[in-house]
């Protein structure tokens, strides 16, 4: 009998392939083990095992399996259900979403070798090049192509690689590498012999000629006094005690060497002082308990700086008390700094962190925690990517600020939303699932009105602190009568300057990052595009250059006008860093810092400036929508928002929610203990409803504004859109498939299908793109839809000409 596995491998295709398995394997392989498999002409990838049967495929020979890479599984049968789950509702491949989900270190490839031929004996014959080849597998027995590249200098290394293979020094093989190696941490200690019946005097006289082996054994008895533990070689070291020192100690039999397995990323921390909820939190924490036995899915609606944090901390201790897991969602990997400095301070070293900033070997570590429930992994906290982490006891899920749009991942597939993601793990773990938000997202509150969620709300701040009062500048009249200092009106300073002089601090929102917008030439109106993209160049002061933050692309600041030579450029609009020179003018004894994606591209850039910040190292902080997610800062007074319209003006169905959301929370930053903060938004739209409910805190009136609309033209929450994204380089050939598509799509389905449009920016990286929004009512199966849809997208690539236009799927766009 022959025996066989269905394996997913982490590409982007539509089906599972099935391979040959020896029979001893049979019985001991299981449903999430990893096995690498022959897949192409001479290619071997990581796949999951499936299932295992005894069906041979009907269209195929099947490829035997090259080698088990697991002892025990990695994955759970619960985890691959909800995998199955996302790739069925966001319409892409189970492949897509195992190479989201796993580490990169479980997703191995082959790597192309160069082994040498032992009966290779023309070495006469060689070239230069070849020979320095032949060298090379003298002393190793294969090499690498990425090595052969190195060895001759060059990139272009296959014609090399053609020749060898031809004369037969060479013959190719595919190698599969592991590449997580667990961290071995280097201890001393002393040998048996000098241990037992240990003369402290005796040690010290028979080292009474070598000074430095000498104070070497003093500091480690001092260290060994002070902490009690074993003794990392590193904390010899740190005390000046050089490696040669520690070599000749191990070498005369008084030091030993060992190693220890440790995780890369460890919170030592001993567990904090409980803390006392106060009344109404703990109103909302008895309500939300009593909820969670009504409906698995519980909002709350908790206004900024009301506590919401500590509610969580609590319900997460009754979880833990029971023995279970619970993953705390965020939206920005900003805001688990500050998180994990206070569940760490309350719950100890039971808390993981997990995210795209850890490196694949930390990310690893936490992984295989979080598999085996360990205790280090009790509380995972991370951003949407933790969803995917092996939980085999989840009891609670958190969705923090549940609002934010970057619980919705773009690119690449799966382009899924974490929180209603997080619903279904949870239903499939039969855990408690707990949304927060100061602005809940109209979809969840819409749940709530039709009692499929259920709501529990916050209407205080902690410690009986008042919101802050919103002030409104009207930018129009300010112009006019010429109350403005650059961007910043006279109301806006004087707010600032009598903070600082309190030793308060500042946070100023502005929502675009750079110096200026676009830079123009005044005689002729040239503004200088991005040549890969149909956008214009943002233009950076301090680097002295433009840069498209759609491709990256960047071109120095020219000095005159690239059209008709002009020198007269100008800059037009303002972000951030221009915002940061100006306050830098206007407040010249204060520290100024700026918080956006170009200051904290490093590893560790979030934590160092909101360290800062919060130890009030900076007085002005000047961000992007980075600041307005959930930060606390004890000592900030003074919000300003300098262009609310920004927000107000943008394209998208969405943008008026987004606009309260946004505007809500970073105003929530203010006044936050003790004293009373201040609110200033500067808007032309003074009059506009969605900046009126902001100063009232009015979400209600704004969900009871927002929702007819929504209604009224189709969209979310009454309708689900489908958005299909195409494209080409050739703008043409976009521009008839896209009609084709839309056309077909329009016989075939008896829903409101719009297009195909160009978006504002119609050009991205030499790409031509082209959108088609397919509207399905709710009342509608949105499961046949899809069947539909792919069928006709099936087709679609059928067609010989258009099937090098791409296609991009966007469930609930």
């Amino acid at each position: 009998m022959r025996y066989f596995v269905e394996v997913v491998l982490p590409l982007a295709v539509p089906k599972n392939f099935t391979y040959e398995i020896h029979s001893d394997n049979f019985e001991t392989i299981t449903t999430g083990m990893r096995v690498a498999v022959p897949f192409g002409k001479n290619r071997i990838y990581t796949g999951l095992v499936l299932n295992k049967h005894t069906n041979p495929p009907l269209l195929y020979e099947a490829k035997p399996v090259e080698q088990i890479l697991d002892e025990v599984s990695v994955v759970n049968p619960l985890q691959i259900k909800h995998w199955q789950w996302i790739a069925s509702y966001y319409m892409c491949s189970l492949g897509e979403v195992l190479k989201s989900a796993l580490p990169a270190t479980y997703l191995l490839e082959s790597e192309t070798n160069l082994r040498f031929l032992e009966d290779f004996t023309k070495t006469d014959q060689l070239t230069d090049e070849e020979y320095l080849v032949y060298e090379a597998l003298q002393l190793h027995s294969s090499i690498s192509v990425k090595d052969l590249a190195k060895i001759i200098n060059r990139k272009n290394y296959l014609p090399l690689m053609q020749r060898l293979i031809d004369i037969k020094m060479v013959v190719l093989f595919e190698e599969v590498l592991e590449t997580y190696k667990p961290k071995e941490v280097a201890y001393i200690k002393l040998t048996e012999s000098k241990s037992e019946g240990l003369e402290l005097n005796n040690l010290l006289e028979e080292l009474s000629n070598a000074k430095k082996q000498k104070e070497a054994v003093l500091i480690y008895f001092q260290l060994l006094a002070q902490q009690k533990r074993p003794l990392k070689q590193k904390e010899l070291t740190d005390k000046g005690i050089t490696s040669a020192t520690i070599t000749a100690l191990i070498k005369k039999d008084i030091f030993e060497k060992y190693s220890l397995v440790e995780d890369r990323v460890n919170y030592n921390k001993k567990l904090g002082a409980a803390f006392e909820l106060s009344e109404h939190q703990q109103q909302a924490f008895t309500k939300i308990k009593e909820k969670h036995n009504q409906k698995s899915v519980v909002l709350l609606h908790g206004i900024t700086a009301s506590g919401k944090t500590e509610v969580y901390m609590k319900l997460i201790e009754e979880h833990v008390g029971q023995g279970k897991q619970v993953l705390y969602l965020l939206p920005e990997i900003a805001l688990t700094t500050q998180l994990v400095t206070r569940l760490t301070a309350y719950f100890g070293n039971s808390v993981s962190v997990f995210h795209s900033k850890f490196n694949n070997n930390e990310r690893t570590e936490v992984w295989k925690n979080v598999l085996t429930n360990n205790s280090k992994a009790q509380i995972v906290i991370g951003v949407r990517s933790a969803l995917f982490l092996p939980f085999s006891n989840l009891g609670l899920i958190v969705v923090d600020e549940e609002h934010e749009q970057t619980y919705k991942q773009q690119d690449p597939a799966p382009r899924y939303h974490a929180r209603d993601a997080a619903v279904v793990l949870a239903n499939l773990h039969k855990a408690k699932v707990l949304l927060g938000s100061a602005t809940p997202s109209l979809e969840s509150f819409y749940n709530v009105n039709k009692k499929k969620y259920e709501l529990v709300s916050l209407t205080e701040r902690y410690g009986k602190v008042h919101l802050p009062e919103i002030k409104l500048v009207d930018l129009k009249k300010a112009y006019f009568k010429k109350q403005m200092r650059g961007h910043f009106s006279e109301l806006l300073l004087e707010e600032m300057t009598m903070a600082i002089a309190e030793k308060k601090q500042v946070i100023i929102f502005q929502n675009r990052r750079g110096f200026s917008s676009y830079i123009e030439c005044i005689p002729c109106g040239h503004v200088p595009h991005c040549p890969s993209c149909d956008v214009s160049f943002t233009y950076y002061k301090y680097k002295n250059n433009l840069s498209c933050h759609y491709c990256g692309h960047t071109i120095a600041k020219p000095t005159n006008c690239h059209v008709c030579n002009s020198p007269e450029l100008n800059t037009k609009g303002f972000g951030t860093e221009q915002i940061e020179e100006e306050l830098r003018l206007l407040f010249s004894e204060s520290t100024v810092a700026r918080m956006d994606q170009d200051t904290t591209r490093g590893k560790y850039g979030f934590e160092k400036l909101i360290d800062r910040f919060k130890n009030q190292e900076i007085d002005i902080l000047i961000g992007t929508q980075m600041l307005a997610k959930g930060l606390h800062f004890d000592a900030v007074k003074v919000v300003g928002v300098l262009n609310a319209d920004n927000l107000l003006n943008l394209p998208y169905y969405k943008a008026y929610e987004r606009a309260y959301q946004m505007l809500t929370q970073v105003a929530g930053r203010a006044g936050r203990k003790e004293q009373k903060g201040t609110v200033v938004i500067q808007t032309y739209s003074v009059e506009h409803s969605i900046i009126n409910q902001v100063v009232g805190n009015k979400y209600y009136d704004m969900f009871m504004e927002q929702i007819p609309e929504r209604k009224t033209f189709k969209y979310p929450p009454f309708y689900k859109v489908i958005k299909l994204t195409l494209k080409h380089k050739d703008f043409e050939k976009l521009k008839e498939a896209s009609f084709w598509l839309y056309n077909v799509l329009k016989q075939q389905m008896n829903v409101p299908v719009l297009g195909p449009e160009e978006p504002a920016i119609n050009r991205i990286r030499n790409q031509y793109i082209r959108n088609i929004m397919i509207k399905i009512p709710n009342e509608n199966n949105l499961s046949a839809s899809k069947v539909v849809i792919s069928k006709i997208l099936l087709s679609f690539d059928a067609i010989a000409q258009y099937r090098s236009v791409r296609v991009k799927i966007e469930v609930d766009y």
